[in-house]
């Protein structure tokens, strides 16, 4: 077993180049899927999968309204919905290795339209949850692992660069295009349409699966439960303490839990602390299972030795700083343009568009460099340019907007996800043997589901600590009277609410005070605002700069076309 292992390592490291080039395969298996048709496939599938999230973001006042519910349960259900994924995401990988992929994929799918269709006739927030956040979390848990191995599976070399690179230009225009066709189907018809189209698109997608090609088929493997478990829960806990960490403070409990009229901080520790620890204790203790079963012959649920391959574990790392970053930008810019300009969800997803654009367009002329240039330098060139379409934004961040130099920096933050999403899932997938796919998809849903949620909950408790902090201080330094300024600061001692600064005065007169200081106080929150996401997109530039270092281990070799290596002697 021992030896087993080691040559098995052995061959990780060897073998990497050729499996970069040549995605393990041999040459027939490209002449015999060189349609794009299966990536068109895969490609709806990936589009529907990350569209959920985001246009359900935009909808959330519309939909509070129609189930006659709030909007703390509203954010509970979007909360879950992640939980969900994140807890089931490495059993949906496993399954596939038992159901085969392509049958997996096609379960999953059938879940998901069966979820999407009780969303869309839910009466109430109960079929809502359950219908988007439980059903619809399970089916993309089997999708998403299974759509990056048969991608993997259909295409080898310079073809499967491409096909990732669509599948990545799929999902970061779904994440952008997601505001702009939730508000205008929300705007114009009802947020119900829009999982109503998810039924049928994936209707669609299950009818033409069979055009996909699996090579894998169902292997007997028995699945171990308490991995399933300990990996279930540690997630869930470390992405739940993650996501709540704005509301409830990461070590100082801001607005912690009660029961009872008691709050839940253990110690005087927030409560996200003790849900982080406990999820990294339990991730510890699921990592020495796995070695346990490996040990002893038994099918573990991940083989961690997969992380000695450097450049799988480069490539997730670069892979969740990327959603950390994207998560992070696209927590601000609502912030910014909703809250502080006061658009609305269509005019938010217009200023988004250029976006969306940029990320397809450059992730088709991602491919095109790659033929050229080497994987490492294109994601290094990506990871500047992000940095500085940061910069660019934070210069944009004014009371009038500067309309031109947000547009700029939009689209160059599409150009420099565009040509990460070219590269990374061809990376993450040639770095692996063909049985190994599916855990590599696993993996891969794995880090986007941190790497968002580490993302939001840092940017968001990077604005709201920046809100209050500037908000005190602007209040103490205006011209309200001080028993103004007393009431003010007794209001806002544990913490700063994000509201629309047009709400201000409005909010103020209920609290007692004149029109004209209701007035003073939204100047004063306005200004603070633009403060706390000037802070909050410095500390994304500072993320997006850390993200670097992560590339090292990105290959260093150009990806060869089977002509080239045809030639080669």
């Amino acid at each position: 077993m021992s030896e087993q292992r080691g040559e098995q390592r052995g061959e990780h490291r060897g073998g990497r180049h050729d499996r970069q080039q040549d995605g393990g395969r041999n040459g027939q298996q490209s002449d015999r899927r060189g349609t794009w048709t299966v990536v068109a496939i895969l490609g709806c599938a990936q589009f529907v999968m990350v569209l959920d999230g985001t246009v359900m973001n935009v909808s959330i006042s519309t939909v509070v309204a129609d189930l006659d519910t709030t909007v703390a349960a509203m954010q509970a259900a979007i909360t879950f919905y992640t939980l969900t994924m994140a807890a089931v995401m490495l059993l949906g990988a496993k399954l596939g290795d038992v159901w085969g992929r392509r049958r997996a994929f096609v379960i999953g799918s059938c879940v998901y339209a069966v979820g999407s269709l009780i969303t869309a006739l839910s009466p109430n927030v109960l079929f809502l949850f359950l219908g988007w956040s439980v059903i619809e979390g399970l089916g993309a848990a089997l999708v998403i692992p299974a759509i990056a191995a048969l991608v993997a599976d259909n295409y080898t070399g310079r073809e499967r660069v491409t096909a990732f690179a669509i599948v990545g230009a799929v999902s970061g225009a779904a994440v952008a295009a997601g505001p702009l066709i939730g508000g205008f189907v929300t705007t114009y018809f009802s947020w119900r349409y829009v999982f109503v189209a998810e039924v049928v698109i994936m209707a669609g997608v299950v009818v033409f699966s069979r055009l996909v090609t699996d090579t894998s088929t169902g292997r007997r493997l028995r699945i171990d439960v308490p991995s399933v478990l300990l990996s279930a829960i540690g997630l869930v806990a470390l992405v739940y303490g993650m996501l709540q960490s704005k509301t409830w403070g990461w070590i100082v409990p801001l607005s912690p839990p009660s029961v009872g009229g008691a709050e839940i901080a253990p110690l005087g520790i927030s409560p996200t602390a003790w849900l982080m620890l406990l999820g990294g204790i339990l991730l510890v203790l699921f990592v020495r299972r796995q070695r346990h079963l490996s040990r002893i012959g038994s099918s573990p649920l991940v083989h961690v030795e997969l992380f000695s391959i450097r450049q799988l574990r480069s490539g997730l790392s670069v892979l969740g700083a990327q959603y950390a970053v994207t998560a992070g930008l696209f927590f601000l810019v609502p912030v910014y343009l909703q809250m502080t300009l006061g658009l609305d969800a269509l005019e938010t997803g217009l200023k988004v568009f250029p976006l969306s654009v940029s990320l397809v367009l450059f992730s088709i002329v991602g491919t095109r460099l790659s033929t050229r240039w080497s994987p490492r330098r294109i994601i290094r060139v990506g990871q500047l340019v992000l940095v500085f379409s940061a910069l660019l934004l934070l210069g944009s961040v004014t009371e009038d907007l500067r309309h031109a130099l947000f547009a700029v920096g939009m689209f160059l933050a599409g150009t420099a996800l565009g040509l990460l999403a070219s590269q990374l899932g061809n990376v993450n997938m040639s770095s692996v043997d063909t049985d190994q796919t599916s855990e590599v998809g696993g993996l891969q849903g794995v880090f986007q589901n941190l790497g968002s949620s580490l993302g939001t909950a840092l940017i968001g408790s990077i604005l709201i600590g920046a809100l209050a902090t500037s908000f005190a201080a602007g209040t103490a330094s205006s011209s309200l009277p001080t028993e103004v300024k007393a009431v003010v600061a007794e209001e806002t001692q544990h913490g700063v609410s994000i509201v629309p600064a047009s709400e201000v005065p409005k909010i103020a007169e209920r609290a007692g005070l004149t029109s004209e200081e209701s007035k003073t106080l939204e100047t004063v929150y306005r200004n603070s605002q633009l403060s706390s996401l000037r802070v909050a997109l410095f500390g994304l530039i500072v993320v997006a700069m850390l993200s670097l270092l992560f590339s090292r281990g990105i290959p260093n070799e150009v990806v060869q076309s089977k002509r080239q290596r045809a030639a080669a002697p």
